[in-house]
């Protein structure tokens, strides 16, 4: 079980802003050495979201002085080596790689990766599988999540734990006990296409200085531009049509193949919400039923509200059902967004 994780806190909700990174390298089933910087984003995304600070605590000024993410890439780069990532919510984490990396201008090497989400999925039955259930499911300390060190730490934990449930000392072993293919990141190079959070980014930073030249645009829950005719009350949230799931979407990402159904107010329109579940290869639906594997929740809510019993109606479906034994998993807006690359 040699391995390296790893995990980003980022400024905003582009992926390719990070402001903070943890890598744990594991060998042989122990983590052997640590590792932890403060960096300033990429030149043009490093405004900081009042939501990310909230979340981990991190300001501007606490990075002022320091390198910015393609300087002090080539550290991190080294700490990890030829070593396979790991990452709880492994399309968020290596897309901060792939997503600073472009904007930066700079090339980067290929990464095979685990995902600690898929596997927890696979090897767990819980609830919810954000980091702090799978953590404690796998015996392992988390004192305060979202501090990248010990999230990371986690996540190896949690690696750990599932190859020693599985009977496999290395992740090659696992993963071919649980029938999967390890995935692959391909390398960056400067000239390649740019992903489409790259792309989304650099297209929102062009429209924000033409917005910003006399027109403001506030956004309604829902995701539509509040106009004169905004009533005092909320509409029930359009559902849209469901969109048949993209079969040609990366295997390895957490949504494929899940069956995936929204309740309560999202930051983005439903019927989005419902086309990017799709694309990661998805199916959307309008109800909770015998086939949902996913509840994806809105209004605010976070995996702990689960303890809390502030739920929507389908969330205390969702545990009836997950009661009964049906394997099903309930999803923060954040996390969705994080694994389909929103912001």
């Amino acid at each position: 079980m040699d391995f390296t994780a790893i995990d980003f806190e980022t400024a905003n909700g582009f992926r390719g802003s990070p402001c903070s990174v943890g890598l744990s390298k594991v060998r042989g089933g122990v983590v052997v050495e640590e590792a932890s910087w403060l960096m300033r984003p990429p030149e043009h995304h490093d405004h900081f979201d009042f939501h990310n600070t909230r979340i981990h605590g991190i300001r501007a000024e606490d990075v002022a002085g320091a390198p910015r993410f393609g300087e002090l890439f080539p550290e991190i780069a080294g700490f990890i080596g030829d070593d396979i990532l790991a990452a709880h919510n492994a399309a968020f984490d290596l897309g901060v790689i792939r997503s600073g990396l472009e904007v930066s201008g700079l090339p980067g090497p290929a990464y095979d990766y685990v995902c600690t989400v898929m596997l927890s999925r696979r090897c767990y039955s819980l609830v919810s599988n954000s980091l702090p259930y799978a953590a404690e499911e796998a015996g392992v300390p988390l004192v305060n999540h979202h501090d990248a060190s010990e999230d990371a730490r986690a996540c190896a934990g949690i690696l750990i734990d599932i190859a020693r449930r599985n009977q496999a000392n290395s992740i090659a072993e696992l993963y071919l006990s649980l029938g999967l293919a390890i995935p692959t990141q391909q390398a960056v190079r400067p000239g390649d296409a740019l992903s489409k959070q790259s792309l989304a980014a650099i297209a929102a930073r062009g429209s924000a200085g033409v917005l910003g030249a006399g027109t403001r645009r506030t956004a309604a829950p829902g995701g539509a531009a509040v106009g004169s005719s905004a009533r005092g009350w909320a509409a029930w949230p359009e559902e849209g049509p469901n969109p048949e799931p993209n079969l040609a979407a990366e295997p390895g990402h957490p949504l494929f193949g899940q069956t995936v159904v929204f309740t309560g107010d999202l930051a983005i329109a439903r019927p989005e919400a419902k086309q990017r579940a799709a694309e990661m290869g998805a199916r959307p639906e309008s109800r909770v039923t015998g086939r949902t594997t996913v509840l994806v929740v809105g209004d605010g809510f976070v995996a702990d509200d689960l303890r809390s019993g502030r739920l929507t109606g389908k969330a205390k479906r969702v545990l009836e059902l997950h009661g009964r034994g049906q394997q099903i998993e309930v999803l923060s807006e954040g996390e969705f967004l994080q694994m389909v690359g929103g912001a």
